[in-house]
């Protein structure tokens, strides 16, 4: 998620240095002579070819040792150990001798985890400010020298390394938080193997030791800040080759000898989506915490997301889908109860931030008869499944990627952006800021039918990215009945989907009673005890013929306590519409419309009335009107992976306020997947 794309800062300039520094090694490796005719060829020994070009991913863990000095007025020098989640990119080139020797250049960058303090290499507190140096990313050029057996590569590397440091004052004299960028230089050695697992692709495990030298910033309070760290890395990833045409094509893999999909061992799969979204100032005559600004405004919001799968033995798969993300949603995601960007979650990143999206386990026992083909995808690995199954998912996952589903209308990066177009409505959807949360499903799958029942964490307060681990007295308890019909010999389902949670919440009612001499009143957080709260979903979608199909969804919940995880929603309705376009010659491309009105209960009402703040609304009073959303949108298919979308969105009543508004919001999608 993106509030505003770096250009030309440090970052930008570091990496582009580091691009074309292994493109210039890249080039004279190249050139290197290889003609010993002592050995055999690599293509001659049966061997994995290691030459040429490859791009991958990496998920690493860092530990590393900070010195800092703050200076206000006096030096005061302390050390300190930090550690967290990386996540990245790599590009490099091997050129593979016949005396097995490997020759490369490989530069790389990595993003800390997205928690609050995961990207803190040293912090100081005084009895006046909080200074932090964080951490917004590393990255090197290294060198490589390998050598190669069967399908094994060992390796040795080393070479240039940098990071970009982030220094904040808390408060700060210029503004709430000051900031200095600085880049930060240094130097990498490390070690790894790497293993092909497949035609192309291979895995790899290295360790890597990175050492940065001092780095200082002085705010404008006057103190001054010196840094620098050294850092311990055990990464592992996955690479991808990109063929030279001089370098031979390993065996393509072998199909199914009837025909069918063959069933898979594993399967990678990736998206990338940038969304740029703003408005024209709108009416806006006053303006709450919580309220969408009346000023005009534009944000951008960036997520790139790997889907690795493994099937381990029949039956049994596990998916891990790292991901990066970075932006902001308009306002910081304030001020709509139907928010109008799906992306755009409640944590925004001024710089990307690694999260493991999913992992999880998914084991299933088939029940005999009827079979139906799995196509491969992401998160889905090819084969044969019983129609008849149950099928169990344990780990950590988004719930609504088991229910609510809506063929027409459920991805944000691929049709409605809206919140509750996308989904929800009132359904209080259990997760962190970033939309995951932890848990375990179970689905019995029928021709005609399917129901599915699971419980998942909540988190420990509204809006939090902690879980209570109270199991099973507290947390999302989930049942969904979906039935699959024809109607007019065109396809159809119905979904009957109802939640319940048992948290640590509070009470609107008790919030209003409080005592109003408070600054923060209501203060809805001194009423938060263990706590209820239900709802109902009525989900439908129907084909009218090959290319057009409508959906709707109902929701309702009684709106008398908090929301944990998703909007300040008590009761919506939608309707919408998809039409692909054939009939105009562009059969892969998409026009949608749809419409949601969401509406509160009398005691958030009254709440939301009196001051009070919700997770998404609160403009410090309310002249209640129910929300209104207008979505249309044209997905323009640029090829079979990427497609260009253009999106409108009338909000009228934004945060159910008929003192605001409307505003109307344009945005513009770039997506592409393999």
């Amino acid at each position: 998620m993106i509030k505003y794309l770096q250009k030309g800062g440090t970052v930008a300039g570091t990496i582009g240095q580091a691009l074309l520094g292994a493109a210039a090694g890249a080039v004279l490796v190249s050139g290197a002579s290889g003609a010993d005719v002592a050995f055999k060829s690599p293509a001659a020994r049966g061997d994995y070819h290691w030459s040429g070009a490859y791009f991958g991913g990496t998920i690493a863990y860092g530990r590393g040792d900070a010195r800092s000095t703050l200076l206000d007025p006096g030096p005061s020098p302390v050390r300190n150990g930090f550690g967290n989640l990386f996540g990245g990119a790599q590009l490099g080139y091997n050129h593979e001798l016949p005396s097995r020797l490997v020759l490369g250049v490989e530069t790389d960058i990595a993003f800390p985890n997205f928690l609050a303090a995961d990207d803190v290499v040293s912090s100081r507190t005084t009895t006046e400010t909080d200074i932090a140096h964080r951490l917004d990313g590393i990255g090197s050029v290294r060198g490589r020298l390998g050598y190669a057996s069967g399908h094994w590569l060992i390796y040795t590397t080393g070479g240039f390394a940098w990071s970009q440091a982030r220094f904040v004052q808390t408060p700060g004299l210029a503004a709430d938080e000051d900031k200095v960028l600085r880049l930060a230089a240094g130097w990498a050695l490390g070690a790894g193997a790497e293993v092909a697992i497949a035609p192309g692709w291979s895995a790899k495990f290295e360790y890597l030791y990175s050492d940065f030298g001092n780095v200082g910033a002085t705010f404008p309070s006057g103190a001054h800040y010196d840094s620098r760290f050294d850092i311990h890395m055990l990464r592992v990833g996955l690479n991808r080759q990109l063929r030279w045409p001089d370098v031979p094509t390993p065996r393509p893999a072998k199909s199914g000898s009837d025909g069918s999909i063959p069933a898979i061992d594993w399967n990678v799969h990736g998206q990338f989506t940038i969304i740029g979204q703003g408005y024209p100032a709108f009416r806006s005559p006053y303006e709450g915490q919580n309220s969408l600004s009346g000023a005009s405004q534009f944000k951008n919001i960036t997520s790139g997301t790997a889907y690795v799968g493994i099937r381990q033995w029949a039956g049994t798969e596990i998916y891990a889908n790292p991901e990066i993300m970075q932006g902001f949603g308009l306002s910081d995601t304030f001020g709509v109860a139907g928010f109008p960007n799906g992306e755009a979650q409640k944590a925004g990143f001024p710089m990307p931030r690694l999260d493991m999206a999913r992992l999880f386990v998914r084991q299933t026992f088939g029940l005999g008869g009827e079979q139906e083909t799995i196509a491969d995808g992401p998160n889905q690995l090819a084969g044969e499944q019983d129609i008849s199954r149950i099928t169990l998912t344990v780990g950590r996952f988004a719930t609504t990627d088991l229910f609510d589903g809506n063929t027409y209308s459920h991805d944000p990066r691929t049709s409605f952006l809206n919140w509750n177009l996308m989904c929800c409505g009132s359904y209080d959807w259990a997760m962190d800021k970033i939309s995951y949360t932890w848990g375990a499903v179970i689905e019995l799958n029928q021709k005609l039918w399917a129901f599915r029942a699971g419980y998942v964490l909540l988190p420990s307060e509204s809006n939090g990215n902690m879980f209570d681990t109270h199991i099973p007295q507290r947390g999302q308890y989930l049942a969904e009945l979906e039935l699959r019909y024809a109607l007019f010999s065109q396809p159809g389902k119905l979904r009957l989907f109802g939640w319940m949670n048992r948290g640590w919440m509070g009470g609107y009612a008790d919030a209003v009673a409080l005592p109003a001499t408070s600054p923060n009143y209501p203060d809805i957080a001194l009423t938060r005890q263990v706590r209820s709260n239900y709802g109902f979903v009525v989900n439908l979608e129907q084909a009218i013929n090959d290319d057009l199909g409508i959906f709707s969804r109902a929701t309702w919940s009684p709106g008398l306590v908090e929301v944990m995880g998703w909007t300040d929603c008590d009761q919506s309705l939608s309707l919408g519409a998809v039409l692909k376009g054939t009939s105009w010659g562009r059969p892969d491309d998409k026009i949608g419309l749809a419409g949601v009105v969401e509406g509160l209960s009398s005691e958030a009402r009254a709440y939301f009335a009196a001051g009070g703040m919700g997770i998404l609304i609160g403009d410090g009073k309310l002249n209640y009107r129910a929300e209104k959303v207008l979505e249309a949108y044209y997905a323009l298919s640029l090829d079979k992976w990427t497609a260009l979308t253009f999106d409108y969105q009338l909000i009228i009543d934004p945060g159910y306020n008929a003192d605001r508004g409307p505003v109307s919001i344009y945005a513009a999608r770039l997506h592409a997947e393999f």
